[in-house]
């Protein structure tokens, strides 16, 4: 694991689209596993600019979403089939038939699960997995003592996941209290996994993921376990990390990071 240390949020975003356009760029064919939340929504905004006036090509690329809510149609707004489209797909170019997300509607919820994975399997494996944070520490739904090795499946949400995503809907009891998630063991397969969390309120939870011990009650501490995971984050999201000085270095120093400094 890396983590690379930006001044604010903004930089910290515009660093992982521009990640995320190098790997675009390099394999027009790419797998992109894809997240949702407001501070993606800064990501997607600078990867529609790059698409709009940098002719980034989307056209040939594969997604997959990490979760969707239980019960949802990708037409009801507060899907997350509907916030992708509103945010990235369908202000670029990818064919829609290449974007994956779990059916929260589906009859068999348990079959979808397994389809999903295997729809995974058919394009190869995710090349690039794009991640943010809960405020649990938890990756996609994978909530509190979310086994390590677990797939796709579906998950009761916690109450801080409730009380964290209950305000973006008209009344909280809309909510939905299950999702389906990709697993940790699904994710950490992933060849390439790109994290980002900003903001103070995530500097708790930072510290914890990226320098506190492996458990199952936080699922991103996972990635430690993964050969190659990048952790962006803002000032304020880092305040609480141990070794900064390190994470600064890196980016300073290691010439991978040479072209975005």
């Amino acid at each position: 694991m890396e983590v690379i240390i930006r001044p604010d949020a903004d930089s910290a975003a515009a660093l992982v689209a521009q990640i995320i356009a190098r790997e675009l760029r390099a394999n027009p064919s790419l797998v992109l596993g894809l997240a949702t939340g407001r501070t993606m929504e800064s990501v997607y905004l600078k990867l529609v600019r790059l698409h709009r006036e940098s002719r980034l090509d989307f056209s040939l690329c594969r997604t997959f979403n990490l979760d969707e809510y239980v019960g949802l149609s990708g037409s009801d707004r507060h899907s997350y089939r509907h916030y992708m489209n509103h945010h990235l797909f369908l202000q670029v170019n990818v064919d829609l038939r290449n974007t994956h997300l779990p059916d929260g509607m589906a009859a068999d919820l348990e079959a979808e699960c397994r389809h999903y994975e295997e729809r995974i399997r058919r394009m190869g494996g995710i090349d690039l997995q794009l991640l943010g944070l809960g405020q649990a520490g938890h990756l996609g739904f994978n909530e509190p003592l979310s086994a390590l090795r677990s797939r796709t499946r579906v998950k009761a949400l916690s109450p801080v996941t409730l009380r964290q995503n209950a305000p973006l809907f008209e009344r909280p009891e809309q909510m939905p209290r299950r999702a389906i998630t990709m697993g940790v063991g699904t994710i950490l397969e992933c060849r390439r996994c790109l994290l980002l969390a900003t903001g103070g309120a995530k500097a708790g939870i930072i510290a914890r993921a990226v320098e506190g011990p492996i458990t199952s009650m936080i699922s991103a501490t996972s990635l430690q376990l993964h050969p190659r995971c990048t952790v962006i984050v803002d000032e304020p999201a880092a305040r609480q990390l141990q070794e900064t000085d390190y994470y600064r270095w890196i980016f300073d120093n290691e010439p991978e990071w040479e072209p975005f400094r």
